[in-house]
Formats: C-alpha cells, sequence, structure tokens
C-alpha cells in the first residue's frame, strides 16, 4: 500500500533553491517518490511511498518556521503513482503568469467542504470550476461554470472577459485548493469583493462528504498515475491517451480505432508516423517491462 500526500504552502521563500538538495537527498534515502514545486512564493507538491517515510520528508518541510503550517492531504494506491521524485525549482508554484500575487494574505473566505453544499446550492451563487478543461470533462459540481482552459495561466483572460460577474457571489473550487488560492487573492486584488473558496478543494470534499450527499457528479482528475480519483479518493478507472492527452474510459477504449498507449479514436487520423511509431516501440517495451514485474518510465504520462 502506497500512502500518497498532496499539499501546498505559499510563503516568503526568497532562499527557496537551498531547499532542493536536501528534498532530493531524502527522497532517495527514503524511497519517497513524486514531483514537488519550489518557488520564491511557497512549495506545492504530490508524493508517495510509505506512510512513515512521507512523513519524514513533510516534517523537513515543516522544520523551516515558514513552512509550519504546512498540511497534507492524504489518499491510497496498490501500486506506486509515480516513477521518480523530481524536485524542480519554479517561478510560481502555480503559474497564473499575472505578476506578484498576495496569496498568504489576500486569499478569499474558506468554506469547508460540509458547507459548500450550502453555498452552492444558493442560486444567487455562481460556482466557477478554475481546472482545466479536460479535468472539468470528467467531474465536476452540478452547474458549475467551465472556463474551458487549456491551464491556469488563461484564467485572468476569461475573468476579463466577464464583466458581469464582477458584484456577485463567487464561489471556487479545484483540485486540492492551490489554484484557488492564488485565483482568488488575484480576484480580490482586483476588486472582487465577495470571493468564496473550496477548503481543502475537491480531494477534501471527496474524502469527507457521503456519496449520498455529494453534489460532486464524475471522477476528480488527478496529476499522477491514477489518472482519477471518486469518492473516498478510490483510484478510478481511465487514462490518457499519450498522443492527444485525453481522458479515456471504458467507452472509448473498446473503439476499434482506439490502440493501447499509442492514439485514441479522436486522434488515430491526425497521429503523426513518426510518433505512431514511437509510441509503439514505448507501449511494447512496458509490456516486456510488466511481464518481468517491473515499471517501464513510458508510462509516466499526464498533462501538464
Amino acid at each position: 500500500m502506497f500512502h500518497i500526500a498532496a499539499f501546498y504552502r505559499f510563503a516568503d521563500l526568497p532562499d527557496f533553491e537551498g531547499f532542493r538538495d536536501r528534498l532530493v537527498a531524502l527522497g532517495a534515502e527514503f524511497d519517497v517518490k513524486g514531483t514537488v514545486l519550489l518557488a520564491p512564493e511557497g512549495v506545492n507538491g504530490t508524493i508517495a511511498g510509505a506512510k512513515e517515510d512521507v512523513e519524514v520528508f513533510l516534517e523537513l518541510l515543516r522544520s523551516d518556521s515558514r513552512l509550519a503550517g504546512l498540511e497534507a492531504k492524504w489518499s491510497t494506491a496498490n501500486e506506486d503513482p509515480f516513477l521518480r521524485l523530481k524536485v524542480r525549482l519554479k517561478k510560481e508554484i502555480v503559474t497564473l503568469r499575472v505578476g506578484d500575487v498576495d496569496s498568504i494574505n489576500n486569499t478569499a473566505t474558506h468554506v469547508p467542504a460540509a458547507e459548500w453544499n450550502e453555498l452552492i446550492s444558493d442560486p444567487d451563487t455562481i460556482v466557477i470550476d478554475t481546472r482545466n478543461d479536460y479535468e472539468h470533462a470528467i467531474g465536476t459540481f452540478a452547474n458549475a461554470v467551465n472556463p474551458e482552459t487549456r491551464r491556469f495561466g488563461e484564467f485572468p483572460e476569461w475573468i476579463e472577459n466577464q464583466p458581469d460577474i464582477r458584484d456577485k457571489k463567487l464561489a471556487m473550487f479545484c483540485t486540492g485548493g492551490i489554484r484557488c488560492e492564488k485565483g482568488t487573492a488575484f480576484l480580490r486584488e482586483q476588486g472582487f469583493e465577495e470571493v468564496y473558496q473550496l477548503e481543502g478543494g475537491v480531494l477534501k470534499y471527496l474524502e469527507t462528504v457521503d456519496a449520498e450527499d455529494s453534489l460532486w457528479d464524475g471522477e476528480c482528475y488527478v496529476f499522477d498515475r491514477r489518472v482519477s480519483v471518486g469518492h473516498g479518493l478510490v483510484p478510478g478507472d481511465l487514462e490518457i491517451c499519450p498522443n492527444c492527452n485525453r481522458v479515456l474510459g471504458d467507452e472509448d477504449r473498446a473503439r476499434t480505432s482506439y490502440r493501447t498507449g499509442v492514439h485514441c479514436s479522436s486522434c488515430h487520423d491526425t497521429i503523426t508516423e513518426d510518433r505512431r511509431v514511437r509510441f509503439a516501440e514505448r507501449q511494447r517495451q512496458i509490456e516486456l517491462a510488466e511481464q518481468r514485474g517491473s515499471s517501464h518510465l513510458g508510462q509516466a504520462m499526464w498533462p501538464t
């Protein structure tokens, strides 16, 4: 059983580069894998391993007073969702591309998962899904607005084109909370006043709200080999098309034009011959690795 911790913390970290070597060394020592982003505005990551080893990794981060309040959202998987540890240095831990945003002091009102249904059931509330279009496609809250973005950096432009919502009550949500943390801070700095965000994101909602009481429809996209999770954070049964990044379910995989690890029915007639050959060879290597009982690096593919 692998224990997965998703976490972030906005903090003033001008010395962020100094964390990298310590985290890489700790990950190697305790066999913790995943992805961690470090930037002047804080830390963001998802890691997996034995629970006690993941806790050691988190405690190293919390040992810095600026990250002492870092919290993690936990889930489990039967297979390791990551193949290695990557610690990356970035300009932002979540990319918005609008310059400095004070995500420490200017974020919106946090609404606990237990109170979220009441807020979004109010007909005067505009519910906004701040995630990307391919995430929205496999699951979202009923009546949520889809900005149809391909990446979070497009969200400010979408907001500029929605002048009618400036004086409305806005309820925003994302996967784990980090995009809303920064997105709502951006809105408040733009003069929006009544803005709320789902505390802990969809992951916390699916973890704590019973399925029979839930207003969530579908699954929640996650950026690891699980692809998606449902209520109770149980891994779903979806995969990613390696050619076009479309999320695929049973119906997609049943189509005759689908080819495992190569293309799906939506892109089978547009994939280049070079990519077709490369992906087919990678899939062959993956299958050989599985026969040997090992993992192949080519299995780790999902949109970024």
